[in-house]
């Protein structure tokens, strides 16, 4: 079986759904390939020899102009100079200036910083905090290989999601290490047990920040902290990790092959190394599978 086209990130989503008898969400996570915005059943199974083939063709996802590199995840130089998606403030959403009137793109900040996010504890490669929209759960736990994740507060935009972040940051690592995530399980957290900690911890420091947001006139930035919710468990579909980690790298090594041990976040781990899919969006690639 063969499939071609621009890709992009897979698309991970969630079946088999159950509560445990320690009151957790419990699921396995499937995948989809999503190859020029169309997704695709994956082309090969567990223990299937694949082949992933970069044509040598680069399309920014953003204007579809034809580019020689790509920028901040798919875009070409020039998107990635003027899109508000490729802003630093993506990264690092606590530097969010749209209320110094520098922002980019007006429609991008009224469609995602200020839709509801979530401030989150996961464990991928060992305990993380970190934010998303509140549309994007699971979804960024999954593309992170994240085994387990509990929402621990709700606000009104990226900027404050992002400085409770900072906050946390201080105590917890913001940071997920791709190596330690492709070689294991990360040993099980109590997740509620370190939310209650922390709230506690921090509890000055939540006040003070919500007395700041509560000044804003123009959008809801209330802080809601999220003490009914349940833990997450995730079951991906890994065979085996490999001992030691070797990356695959296309822009190198055009046409890589190997044996599909596991997908896991965005990676797919072949028995002669790993290869993150979601850096080659914009990449056109050939995906055949024996």
């Amino acid at each position: 079986m063969e499939l071609q086209g621009i890709c992009h990130k897979m698309h991970a989503g969630l079946k088999d759904v159950s509560l445990t008898d320690h009151q957790t969400h419990k699921a396995n996570v499937e995948y989809k390939f999503i190859l020029d915005r169309t997704e695709f059943d994956l082309p090969f199974s567990l223990g299937q020899e694949v082949e992933i083939e970069a044509t040598g063709n680069i399309y920014c996802i953003s204007c579809g102009t034809k580019t020689s590199k790509s920028f901040s995840q798919g875009h070409c130089f020039k998107c990635f100079k003027t899109k508000a998606s490729c802003d630093m403030c993506i990264m690092k959403p606590e530097t969010c200036h749209y209320h110094l009137g520098t922002c980019r793109e007006e429609s991008f900040a009224q469609e995602v910083c200020f839709q509801p996010h979530i401030v989150y504890l996961a464990n991928s490669s060992a305990l993380k905090i970190g934010i998303t929209r509140l549309g994007q759960m699971p979804t960024r736990w999954l593309d992170q290989g994240a085994t387990q994740a509990l929402p621990i507060m709700k606000v009104g935009s990226r900027r404050l999601s992002g400085q409770l972040e900072v906050m946390f940051g201080t105590q917890v690592a913001d940071k997920t290490d791709w190596r330690k995530l492709l070689k294991g399980e990360a040993e099980p957290l109590d997740l509620i047990q370190v939310r209650d900690e922390l709230l506690i911890e921090f509890e000055p420091q939540i006040e003070t920040i919500r007395d700041e947001f509560s000044m804003s006139l123009d959008f809801n930035e209330n802080v809601e902290i999220l003490e009914d919710e349940l833990p997450r468990e995730f079951i991906y579909p890994v065979d085996c990790y490999p001992e030691k980690i070797k990356s695959h790298n296309l822009d190198k090594t055009p046409i890589i092959r190997g044996k599909l041990q596991g997908i896991k976040g965005q990676y797919l781990i072949l028995d002669t190394g790993v290869i993150n899919i979601r850096k080659y969006t914009g990449y056109e690639l050939k995906v055949r599978s024996e």
